[in-house]
């Protein structure tokens, strides 16, 4: 289990959230394009309640999730929005 300290160390950008834990990330460069960002929130004893990757596009659009911990979900795809539709209304 790491300690303040570690997180601190592995994931260079952190929020203090309102129940005293923190959330953590760190954006890593995709291979070819976008980056994916690794969040780790945990709780005011710095125990991990959640981790999760996400990915994004070369825009910086979020298109897929997996939630790694606690429950392993697997990716999960952001359906792209359709911005020609939405200027339609």
């Amino acid at each position: 289990m790491a300690d303040r300290s570690q997180n601190e160390h592995d994931f260079p950008n952190w929020a203090d959230l309102p129940d005293g834990g923190r959330r953590y990330w760190i954006d890593q460069p995709g291979r070819v394009q976008g980056f994916a960002r690794y969040i780790k929130i945990v709780d005011a004893n710095e125990i991990t309640q959640r981790f999760t990757q996400e990915i994004y596009n070369d825009q910086g659009r979020l298109i897929a999730t997996h939630q790694k911990y606690p429950v392993d979900t697997g990716h999960q795809v952001i359906e792209p929005v359709d911005e020609s539709k939405e200027n339609d209304s």
